[in-house]
């Protein structure tokens, strides 16, 4: 397999409902050398688990020449709704027992909210909504497992900043960047632009506030995923993208602190 991910040996992602969370869980099942601890954080595990373990299950396994070298059973699932910090908090507890002191190497926000909108058709509580998944989940989902990932870092003390000694990777979007406001004749969705906006800046002070401390953080945008054929072509695929965004972490250096990346590996601006 030339495919390439982060040497990561343990990796928790929000969002595993569906979409990229899932979609990046996959991914990191097809790596050579998948994370050794790899826990699936779903807002509805109860009615997601049974579909989530038929979607990794659906993965071929080894050692028929595939990728795969454990089974999907392996991959703890989570409740952690992260508009809700005492959900978020029993979370980080199951992990911490699963990881018996090795502490977390790669958190990825995932959980993302979106509601159609214009300008003219915005509300207040689309806006409280979709910050509360987007930018505020972000960040206590990151505060919660700080300690965990502080412990990693501190295992690795001496190393350089990667996505295997420990990080924080936020799934934003190019709708979010000030500088480029791509596609506003196509949909202004304006609560979801400013939430995305709000969690670069947050990706930002994280980096400056943790970098020290041996932790990476950053912004990625893994490009207008369309969904499965059938809807029409989009720019990229699933599968394309989440290939992408796991190559582009591999990547990612001290230089790459609080910084935002595309899929493609291209840096965006803020």
């Amino acid at each position: 397999c030339s495919m390439e991910g982060p040497s990561a040996r343990s990796v928790l992602v929000t969002g595993c409902d569906g979409g990229m969370g899932l979609g990046l869980l996959k991914r990191f099942l097809e790596l050579p050398t998948p994370p050794q601890h790899l826990f699936a954080a779903c807002t509805d595990p109860d009615g997601k688990k049974a579909c989530l373990k038929q979607e990794l299950e659906s993965l071929p396994s080894g050692p028929d020449g595939s990728c795969i070298e454990r089974g999907p059973q392996h991959v703890p699932v989570s409740h952690a709704d992260v508009t809700d910090p005492s959900s978020i908090q029993a979370a980080v507890g199951r992990v911490q027992e699963e990881l018996r002191g090795a502490g977390l190497n790669l958190l990825i926000n995932s959980s993302g909210a979106r509601r159609h909108s214009t300008l003219a058709t915005e509300t207040a509580e689309n806006m409280a909504l979709v910050y509360a998944t987007n930018t505020i989940g972000p960040l206590q989902t990151s505060q919660a497992f700080m300690p965990l990932l502080k412990e990693a870092a501190e295992a690795q003390r001496g190393q350089g900043l990667s996505c295997g000694r420990a990080a924080i990777v936020n799934i934003s979007s190019i709708l979010g960047s000030i500088e480029v406001a791509e596609a506003w004749d196509e949909r202004q969705d304006v609560s979801y632009r400013c939430s995305k906006a709000a969690l670069n800046m947050l990706t930002k002070c994280l980096a400056l506030e943790y970098g020290d401390s041996g932790i990476l953080c950053v912004s990625v945008d893994p490009g207008c995923v369309v969904p499965p054929p059938g809807d029409g072509t989009g720019p990229v695929t699933l599968e394309e993208s989440t290939q992408g965004v796991l190559q582009v972490l591999a990547n990612l250096s001290a230089t790459s602190n609080g910084t935002f990346w595309d899929w493609r590996g291209q840096r965006l601006p803020w």
